[in-house]
């Protein structure tokens, strides 16, 4: 009977993790797919236009041009962000003196604000910055580069920007899973007469493959989602006249302001939900049968 009258005790536990999810994820999320088929603005209101805010994104070329750099940002960042960290989390895994200085220094960036950051890159790449004075410093070129003000430039200087500020999370992954690679296989590799090389393909990768999945579909998500790299490079312009804009980017400029396209901008994030939605089965599935292989 004391048993029966305490059913809510694991309940009061779990209260504040459901009323966060509830709160701050469902509601919001319900709210955003009611909106994407109306015609509401910020301002309020919005009466029910069904699929029509869907099928003007099938002649919107702002949504395309934004969903192609989106793409392209994600086809460039996921690869290195799913490789680079690998090898960073190899060469400071060894257990040496100071090591353990090197680890901090590459995983710093990881906890400076992106606004903080996209403001040192801004200062970098400026015509002015270092990288240009570099440049010029050593005749490479005779005029600085448009970093900042080249939509194609503007567009890779983030995915500079994102790698870099994300090596140091990943490699802390990778180091978590390099850990567990079993010494006894390393060891038979290596009295069969494997190298280095060897070993790393035939008996690291294939350990920590799982791992290589789950990096690379957080980089994939992370990557649709990217929005304030582009946002503090640009000075919020999006680039010259707006070519550098992400899915993400273009979803706020819709839906914010006075006025704003609130039903058509919820349109876009529950196709950008959709996607990603999308992306992480087909990787999960691929992974799984893999594994059953």
């Amino acid at each position: 009977m004391t048993t029966g009258r305490r059913w809510y005790a694991p309940w009061l536990f779990c209260a504040p993790a459901l009323f966060f999810a509830i709160a701050f994820f469902i509601v919001p999320f319900a709210n955003t797919l009611i909106l994407s088929f109306t015609d509401a603005t910020t301002l309020g209101g919005g009466a029910f236009t069904g699929l029509e805010n869907y099928t003007r994104l099938l002649h919107d070329e702002n949504f395309w041009l934004s969903l192609r750099n989106t793409a392209l940002y994600t086809v460039v960042v996921v690869p290195l962000l799913v490789l680079l960290p690998l090898l960073l989390a190899m060469l400071v895994q060894k257990k040496i003196a100071g090591i353990g200085f090197f680890r901090a220094v590459f995983y710093s960036p990881v906890v400076a604000s992106m606004v903080v950051v996209g403001l040192i890159w801004s200062w970098l790449l400026s015509s002015d910055g270092i990288v240009n004075s570099v440049l010029r410093g050593l005749h490479l070129v005779s005029e600085p580069l448009p970093f900042l003000t080249d939509s194609t430039l503007l567009l890779f200087s983030a995915m500079a920007m994102t790698v870099w500020k994300g090596l140091g999370y990943y490699m802390v992954v990778y180091l978590a899973a390099l850990a567990n690679v079993p010494r006894s296989l390393l060891e038979a590799a290596e009295v069969d007469g494997a190298g280095p090389v060897r070993r790393f393909w035939s008996v690291t990768v294939p350990t920590i493959r799982p791992t290589m999945v789950l990096v690379g579909t957080l980089a994939a998500i992370a990557s649709g989602k990217v929005f304030a790299e582009i946002y503090t490079l640009s000075d919020g312009s999006g680039g010259p006249g707006g070519e550098a804009r992400t899915l993400v980017y273009t979803i706020r400029e819709t839906g914010l302001g006075l006025g704003g396209e609130a039903g058509y901008a919820s349109a876009m994030s529950v196709f950008l939900f959709l996607a990603t939605l999308g992306l992480s089965i087909a990787v999960t599935r691929l992974n799984t049968r893999e594994d059953k292989v």
